[in-house]
């Protein structure tokens, strides 16, 4: 839906965020119990090997803090973010693990120690050489096409995304298809098209992305309608699903937001249902700036100040 964009080191690579910390821990005594034993031989000065430990130590504390940050975010959070006052620190607030902007780059934000970036080819006019390099060097993930099937967003013809297609594959990155705006799992529909000229010309495409906006405002039926689209998806496609943009929105004549408690509560609810669906490997909420044209979705106002949407989603573990 959003407008045009205008571990470790040496063998520490291989551990988990636990694991990793148990070995910092261990070296941590290690190099405790060498400066004792340097301390207690005749004549030793121990005054550089104590300052040499303190600042190990404070290294080995940093690193704890770090991994136990990177553990406390799960891998699967994410969220959509453009720039707005105090940016940096909401989206290090909010405990995503990812971040996108709808373009190729994240001028005017900072990404968070242990927060991806994720680029995105929008449309059509995105597919430049300069775009194509930038992406490369975000890697390792690519998002396609925004709502191709909206003629308010990069409204393309299936044809045309499929023509342009090979362009995005030669980046070599892990590729998400295009981004429909609705009926992903429909026979004959524009994803569905895509998907089967992309299979007769052998294109590759990685995962399935997709955008979903309940329009029923309660909690438990959302969740649900939200889940039974995803598990249609998965099995018309039998590939893992990115679902990028979500919120309780209805569209229409009069765009309608539900209450904040009624959002939060969704936040709640739907994050804990995508959590334990192996299929979704990512999601990401729409969106992380609260604006008035948003209404309750966003989770962060300017300054970084949290809304009961963003509450909740910070409290996502």
């Amino acid at each position: 839906m959003r407008r045009s964009y205008t571990e470790g080191e040496g063998d520490t690579s291989v551990l988990g965020p636990s694991r990793l910390i148990a070995s910092l821990v261990v070296a941590g005594s290690v190099a405790a119990a060498g400066v004792g034993a340097y301390a207690a031989a005749p004549g030793a000065h121990v005054s550089a090997p104590g300052a040499h430990a303190a600042a190990r130590g404070d290294e080995i504390v940093g690193r704890i803090r770090l991994v136990s940050q990177a553990a406390a975010r799960p891998a699967k959070k994410g969220v959509g973010a453009w720039t707005f006052a105090g940016v940096d620190t909401a989206l290090s607030k909010s405990g995503a693990s990812w971040y996108y902007t709808w373009g190729t780059g994240h001028q005017g934000i900072k990404s968070p120690r242990g927060v991806q970036f994720v680029p995105m080819i929008w449309g059509a006019g995105s597919v430049t050489r300069a775009n194509l390099r930038q992406v490369r060097r975000e890697g390792p993930y690519l998002l396609g096409f925004n709502e191709p099937d909206n003629g308010g967003q990069s409204n393309m013809t299936v044809a045309q995304a499929l023509a342009l297609w090979p362009r995005l594959m030669a980046t070599h990155l892990t590729l998400g298809s295009p981004a429909v705006a609705a009926g992903a799992a429909t026979p004959g529909s524009w994803l569905d098209q895509f998907m089967t000229g992309a299979r007769a010309a052998r294109y590759r495409v990685n995962f399935i992305t997709v955008h979903w906006y309940g329009a029923d405002f309660a909690t438990g039926a959302a969740v649900h309608q939200l889940e039974s689209y995803l598990r249609a998806i998965h099995a018309r496609y039998h590939l893992p699903i990115w679902l990028t943009e979500f919120a309780l929105i209805r569209f229409g004549a009069t765009t309608v937001f539900p209450s904040a408690r009624r959002q939060a509560a969704f936040v709640t609810a739907a994050t804990s249902m995508l959590q334990r669906l192996r299929f979704v490997q990512r999601y990401g909420w729409f969106a992380l700036p609260a604006t008035a044209g948003d209404g309750t979705a966003g989770l962060f106002r300017p300054g970084a100040v949290a809304t009961r949407a963003g509450r909740a989603f910070e409290a996502v573990r």
